[in-house]
């Protein structure tokens, strides 16, 4: 396993007791950081994002590849009462515990923070949830489509004249579980000060809610809530996509100078001197009337010719790519931000690396993400110091589920 001490978070230990997609994407980014990530799993079937798919690469979810680098597997069964003594044990010797259980569920098992802490006051707790730990919504079960909604998000994207729209991406649980480490990153340097852990509360409402940012602060200044605007800006013009002879491209105008350069560029220096469009202001007001002048301009060429000529210019511009090409993006691949692991069952599995990077060095090498159960002996070994003697005694009594090939 990849602990190197140079790393930034080398010899903080992590339980993680999440699920799908917010915890565990929290999770994969302090172990991207060096931490000890130990992934505690239901015994029989695991993380249920296990079974999301297709693809299956292997018998393993794409899905759950993607969120779950850099973890140990530790399968143990918190429905029994020998599984959850041994959840308080690695607690007792963690640094931090994670979890997106519903509020209280903890509780009602005797893994709740008052127990945790108990056994280890230096202990950080982090708790992921859809609504928080209080107010009238707490008990709601927080799902991505659903806090989309609930954030005002998807009231703010799409057509103007369409229905609302979700992102195309589970935004929602990746932001709360940025979130969720960047408060775990916090609460670890507030107890350096203190040498005190604490309770950390991260809401999905909470964390969507706060990207509306300027969206909020027109409805706080005037009293009424923004429009879906599809892909316009309200304030700058040209700044959206146009079609080119083969593909889309974003275009950023965003000021008076780069509007002259502009107009020369794609031909049409009478745009720049038009009393409509000759001023910031006055090119947002009359948006629709500038980009049916643009559209049949911008569709002479193709992505690749416009994309060239326009860097030339300075002006601010890009390519609107698929997923795919984003993949095999030469920026990306030259940065090593496209890795591959070898794993057990899938083979070569590719990934998008960790985004931040120390001194100029490139991300460091990752492990693949962790079979079920895999390295609950070992585990068990180095955090506790448990021989086969009492980890035998643990599985008898339940605590690792009905099978017990990986306890032995």
């Amino acid at each position: 396993m990849r602990f190197s001490e140079t790393e930034a978070l080398s010899g903080i230990k992590v339980l993680d007791l999440c699920r799908v997609v917010s915890g565990p994407f929290a999770t994969m980014h302090l172990g991207d950081l060096g931490a000890d990530v130990v992934k505690i799993e239901d015994p029989r079937q695991g993380d249920e994002s296990r079974r999301y798919g297709p693809p299956f690469i292997g018998g393993e979810s794409a899905y759950f590849l993607s969120v779950n680098r850099n973890k140990r597997s530790c399968a143990v069964d918190l429905k029994s009462s020998a599984g959850r003594d041994v959840i308080l044990a690695l607690a007792g010797v963690a640094d931090v515990v994670i979890e997106n259980f519903r509020p209280g569920t903890l509780e009602k098992w005797g893994l709740g923070f008052d127990a945790l802490r108990s056994r280890n006051p230096k202990l950080i707790l982090c708790g992921i949830s859809g609504f928080g730990r209080s107010g009238p919504d707490a008990d709601r079960p927080g799902y991505d489509l659903i806090l989309q909604g609930e954030s005002g998000v998807m009231d703010i994207t799409g057509d103007p004249d369409g229905p609302p729209m979700k992102v195309g991406t589970s935004i929602a649980d990746l932001v709360t579980g940025l979130y969720a480490s960047q408060a775990v990153l916090a609460a670890l340097m507030r107890r350096a000060r203190s040498g005190e852990g604490g309770r950390v509360d991260v809401s999905m409402l909470d964390a969507m809610a706060s990207l509306l940012t300027f969206n909020a602060g027109m409805y706080f200044a005037s009293g009424a809530s923004p429009k879906r605007r599809g892909n316009v800006h309200p304030t700058i013009s040209p700044y959206e996509p146009f079609q080119a002879s083969d593909g889309w491209i974003n275009l950023g105008v965003a000021n008076d100078k780069f509007w002259s350069i502009f107009c020369g560029v794609i031909g049409r220096e009478d745009l720049a001197c038009d009393t409509r469009f000759d001023a910031a202001p006055k090119r947002a007001a009359n948006r629709a009337a500038l980009a049916a002048a643009l559209a049949p301009v911008m569709a002479t060429r193709t992505r690749s010719e416009w994309l060239a000529v326009l860097r030339r210019a300075g002006i601010p511009c890009g390519a609107i790519r698929s997923v795919g090409e984003v993949c095999e993006a030469e920026q990306l691949v030259a940065r090593g931000m496209v890795q591959t692991v070898q794993h057990a069952a899938a083979g070569a599995v590719r990934f998008i690396a960790r985004p931040v990077r120390f001194d100029d060095a490139p991300p460091p090498a990752s492990e693949a993400p962790p079979r079920l159960g895999e390295h609950t002996v070992e585990v068990l070994s180095e955090w506790l110091g448990w021989d086969a003697r009492e980890r035998e005694r643990y599985a008898a009594a339940g605590a690792f589920g009905a099978s017990t090939s990986r306890v032995d």
